[in-house]
């Protein structure tokens, strides 16, 4: 029943998807019993209830494939068919599944084609020959993870692998597949020095046969199940990725927009007083926005090896930083994309991921964290009643500067637009001092709903804001005809709908 649902149903990418993407072995411990990972069943009870309370429409699961190496977070698999046994009997993951579905929420699967280990007991060398490797170690060796490449030029091996993908979606009614390191996939050079790789039939750098092979695969999974969300970790400039393949792409559904990840990171790491030069980092990612389907990713990457936690990343004293995350949270949640969030990324966690313990969730005894995990599940909640922040995510007339050019007092304003018209204003100041007044332009007259303000006090804010309302006059500003005096928080993020 719920996959027939989800196949009926509008494509994700017109409607709202706030992804929570979770590693299942370190997001809650039993401190009971050794602070070890729970099982299946155990997460049942669990997380989808956290998740549905936290207004997320679908979870991301790293991978659950089975792996010898725990500290590859399941990047490196070795038994493509099985789920990971750490956590119980693939019966129990199902049981998982369904407490998800049970709650309306969808379930997506990290999967790793694009490289394997070399243990001898597994898919290297499996019949004491290169079957499922290429045979040349120019392209069948990944000199960045020490691990091997599947050749895809080989039928029985893209067969195998799209058998895979079709037996995730089924057996275990998964809702969608991310799809792992596909810039690695595309380019014969990826991470390869000048003589180290070969070119392709035609002298170029791109890999023929897993082009095809990815083509092949996301035809296959869409064809079976039009309700799937295919989603592509790709960080390169590759062209359609998310478009469909009767038009040259190659096929996903959505695509991780690195490039905005990189620059957004990029400004609000830096301190207020500086980001007036850094002003292109958050409007530059406009211009291409609407060239592929994007999901905005604030992902595991982000918080491990060094990187510290999103809130660490943060400029100022604690109170600076939470109110710096609170606004980064809803400047992502207004700009078009859909929005991925990293488990303890929504309670502020003050140290970074490691897969051997758990979320700090003592952290919510602070009013601050709790105030950000507050934040995120308004975001989710409000933002899924208001179809101009996703109902054209993909299409440039869905997105509108109110004003660009304001950097020398941070402040940035644009309109989201539904497909009949209804708008949205977004307002940020992301400097550590109030402005007001400050004049907005605006497209309505008449008196416009504060929805969303971060800098609230009951998500630990200052409580500087409109009192939940304004009035936008008859004096034209910014090329809107009308316009609003408005107190802009500090380090703060206002989202406005016109009243009624």
């Amino acid at each position: 029943a719920w996959t027939k649902a989800r196949d009926s149903q509008e494509p994700p990418i017109h409607r709202p998807m706030s992804v929570y993407e979770v590693h299942l072995g370190s997001w809650r411990r039993n401190p009971d019993e050794g602070h070890r990972p729970l099982t299946y069943l155990e997460l049942a009870e669990q997380l989808p209830e956290y998740v549905a309370d936290m207004g997320f429409t679908h979870v991301e699961m790293m991978p659950v494939a089975e792996h010898p190496f725990t500290g590859s977070w399941g990047y490196q698999v070795t038994s493509y068919f099985a789920p990971m046994a750490r956590h119980g009997r693939p019966e129990e993951f199902k049981v998982l599944v369904d407490a998800f579905h049970q709650r309306g929420i969808g379930v997506i699967v990290d999967w790793v084609p694009g490289h394997f280990p070399m243990d001898a007991w597994a898919l290297a060398n499996f019949d004491g020959t290169p079957l499922y490797e290429h045979e040349d170690p120019r392209r069948g060796v990944q000199p960045d993870w020490g691990t091997l490449v599947f050749n895809f030029g080989r039928h029985e091996v893209r067969n195998f692998l799209v058998a895979n993908v079709l037996y995730w979606v089924e057996e275990f009614h998964l809702d969608g597949i991310r799809v792992d390191a596909v810039a690695s996939m595309l380019y014969l050079d990826y991470s390869r020095e000048g003589g180290d790789w070969l070119p392709n039939e035609f002298g170029g750098r791109e890999n023929l046969d897993a082009i095809a092979f990815l083509k092949e695969m996301n035809e296959a999974a869409y064809g079976d199940h039009p309700g799937v969300v295919m989603v592509a970790e790709e960080s390169t400039a590759w062209p359609s990725v998310s478009r469909p393949t009767y038009l040259g792409g190659l096929g996903f559904g959505f695509k991780w927009n690195m490039g905005w990840m990189h620059d957004t990171l990029e400004y609000f790491t830096k301190d207020p007083i500086h980001r007036r030069y850094h002003h292109s980092d958050l409007t530059f990612g406009l211009l291409y926005a609407f060239t592929e389907n994007f999901v905005l990713p604030l992902s595991h990457d982000e918080v491990v090896h060094g990187k510290g936690s999103l809130l660490s990343k943060m400029p100022g004293d604690r109170w600076q930083q939470l109110a710096n995350l609170r606004a980064l949270f809803a400047w992502m949640w207004a700009h078009p994309g859909k929005q991925l969030l990293f488990m303890g990324g929504e309670i502020a966690q003050e140290t970074e991921w490691s897969h051997e313990r758990s979320v700090d969730w003592h952290l919510l005894d602070s009013e601050g964290h709790q105030g950000v995990k507050d934040l995120v599940r308004t975001l989710n909640r409000v933002s899924a009643t208001l179809p101009a922040l996703w109902e054209q995510d993909t299409e440039a007339d869905g997105f509108r500067w109110i004003d660009a050019s304001d950097e020398e007092s941070n402040v940035l304003s644009f309109l989201r637009v539904a497909a009949d018209g209804s708008t949205l204003a977004c307002v940020a100041n992301l400097s550590p001092v109030p402005r007001q007044p400050y004049r907005v332009g605006l497209p309505a007259r008449g008196p416009w709903q504060e929805v969303l303000n971060t800098d609230a006090t009951d998500f630990g804010g200052s409580g500087v804001g409109n009192g939940g309302k304004v009035d936008a006059s008859g004096d034209s500003w910014h090329g809107q005809p009308f316009s609003a005096e408005l107190a802009l928080p500090p380090l703060g993020v206002l989202w406005l709908v016109p009243a009624g």
